[in-house]
């Protein structure tokens, strides 16, 4: 039979050394190669790798040696195998498996748990509010994945173990508690859970830490647990330097089941997925420079802001290969009452952003000269953004406390967001009869649920919360049914999350979400960036969903824009000469 070149395994990668047509044609196949790579390909050996190679081979057929065939044809069944029977658990062919918990869990819980125990790796990013919680501890209630570790954020333990002990008050919990390890055993005196002198101290069945232990803990839980689930994976969304991601790599790495929950898994660009992906499924996209290659558009050397070219057909392919399963509440039958969002101007008061005036435009005739350094304008970059930013927040204040004034008194509750701790003291202080209660990064866990209780059981009229703080919090749906952003992030995904606080399961009433958008200032400009970036997350999680707009802005670009339009405004001045003056001519 003729060949056309030899296919080896070295170090988990297969190499191809193959004729001249031949390589041509094996890189159009795989496009993570790139078309100017010369000489031998290499390829990480994944099951998806192996099986696309083995069905090359029918067409050219390569020497392989005994071993390397056999691995070969091995994951090339298993890989068939596999999206045979995702394919059959997400479209209904089969049934998924049932799980003895104390509450029934929905049928689309248990289909995601099967597809996650079957994958061993699943980002499941469901629509916020429909229960993701109770999915992973459909898992975490096979023995299996015990003992497991679940990360969330740092309000969110409390509510995790009661959410375990609701649906499986059979399994054992223990919250971390200090950033440096301890015994933990149950029984194992003053360090552990609880003293028992009569019997032999136990591991618990789930540990429960917030990501800001998690670097403590990563040598002693390393290879001790089963099975970690990332809740609120978008934390991890950034690799770099992050003693964080590392920590938890290092974890995920010696797990058999690892598990992946947020409805918003990235918030700014698409090469964040690869690195939530790859604490989930390894392997499965490839290593970085392939991602990068079959899937990005590059910016420069900086990777971690590299965009998806396709989001739409990226996240086709993240379904079909089962590395994320996403249902909107339509798909389930959990439609809610209407969410609808409304985008009210409104006017700004004179001084603050008059305060800044001469700082701001100082800022950006640094970022838009042509003559400043590059650390210069870095610099410059970050100060006017949160200049501008709290000068617009502090500008629109008092219209966001009569707005919300409005409407606490025509009978609502309302949860209030924003960023800058000088604005929350503005609204503290004109809103003090409505008994506000913060809810932010400032606050340790224990104040946070006070907020919470206070503000669900009615003592208080307005709950004020951080735009990244609350992710995943439960239970404000009960209390509340209106939303007023205060000020602005510049991630659509940030938004969301903040909406979804109260429009999720358990909402009786439609939800109304205010905008309060100021005509000056930072407004502008980040409204305008929130419609490039959700063309990154939309396209993935919705193949069908329209795109509002592709990104191929940056975070410099939206400060940049954001100095050439302070300096148009405040000048007046046509752009020949704004130009001229921004570069110091």
């Amino acid at each position: 039979m003729r060949t056309y070149g030899t296919l080896e395994l070295e170090d988990g990668h297969w190499i191809a050394t193959v004729e001249p047509h031949v390589s041509i044609r094996l890189k159009r196949v795989f496009a993570r190669v790139g078309r100017s790579t010369v000489g031998p390909i290499k390829l990480k050996a994944t099951d998806e790798v192996s099986s696309e190679l083995h069905w090359f081979m029918q067409r050219f057929p390569l020497r392989v040696k005994g071993a390397a065939l056999a691995r070969l044809e091995r994951q090339a069944r298993q890989y068939s195998d596999d999206l045979d029977a995702f394919d059959k658990l997400v479209t209904g062919a089969s049934s998924p498996q049932s799980f003895s918990l104390a509450i029934e869990p929905r049928e689309y819980q248990r289909v995601a748990a099967s597809l996650w125990l079957r994958a061993r790796g699943l980002l499941v990013a469901d629509d916020v509010g429909l229960g993701k919680t109770a999915t992973a501890i459909c898992g975490l209630s096979e023995a299996a994945t015990r003992p497991a570790l679940v990360v969330t954020l740092t309000h969110l333990p409390t509510q995790w173990e009661r959410e375990i002990k609701r649906f499986c008050p059979q399994l054992t919990t223990h919250r971390l508690k200090k950033s440096t390890p301890y015994d933990v055993r149950i029984g194992a005196g003053k360090t552990g859970r609880r003293q028992a002198a009569l019997f032999e101290p136990t591991f618990p069945d789930v540990l429960i830490c917030n990501y800001h232990k998690l670097a403590g803990w990563a040598d002693s839980l390393a290879g001790v647990v089963k099975s970690i689930v990332f809740d609120e994976c978008q934390e991890l969304r950034h690799a770099g330097d992050s003693q964080k991601y590392a920590a938890a790599e290092a974890i995920a790495e010696k797990c058999d089941y690892r598990l992946g929950l947020s409805a918003t898994p990235i918030y700014n660009y698409g090469y964040e997925f690869f690195n939530v992906l790859r604490l989930l499924r390894p392997d499965a996209l490839g290593t970085s420079r392939e991602f990068l290659t079959e899937w990005c558009t590059q910016d420069g050397s900086n990777v971690d802001k590299s965009s998806i070219r396709d989001p739409r057909a990226f996240g086709v392919y993240l379904r079909e290969s089962a590395l994320m399963l996403r249902r909107t509440r339509k798909d389930v039958g959990r439609e809610l009452p209407a969410l609808s969002r409304s985008v009210q101007h409104c006017e700004t008061e004179h001084e603050p952003l008059k305060a800044v005036e001469t700082a701001a435009t100082e800022l950006a005739r640094i970022i838009l000269s042509q003559d400043s350094s590059w650390h210069a304008r870095g610099e410059a970059t970050r100060e006017i953004d949160w200049k501008l930013r709290q000068a617009t927040g502090l500008a629109k204040a008092p219209h966001v406390v009569a707005f919300v004034r409005l409407l606490v008194e025509s009978g609502e509750r309302v949860v209030l967001y924003g960023w800058h701790r000088a604005v929350y003291d503005v609204w503290l202080e004109c809103l003090k009869d409505l008994q506000p209660m913060l809810f932010t990064g400032s606050e340790s866990p224990a104040q946070k649920e006070k907020a919470r209780e206070a503000f669900c059981s009615g003592d208080s009229q307005v709950l004020i919360m951080s735009l990244r703080s609350g992710a995943g919090l439960d239970g404000l749906q009960k209390a509340c049914r209106t939303v007023v952003f205060g000020e602005l992030d510049w991630s659509p995904g940030v938004h969301e999350q903040c909406e979804g606080r109260v429009f999720r399961d358990g909402q009786p009433d439609p939800v109304t979400v205010f905008y309060l958008v100021a005509e000056d200032g930072s407004d502008p400009v980040v409204s305008d960036v929130l419609g490039l970036k959700r063309g990154q997350i939309e396209g993935v999680r919705d193949p069908n969903a329209e795109l509002v707009e592709r990104l191929d802005g940056k975070a410099e670009k939206a400060i940049r824009a954001l100095a050439e339009r302070y300096l148009a405004r405040k000048h007046k001045a046509p752009p020949a000469a704004r130009e001229a003056e921004a570069s110091g001519a």
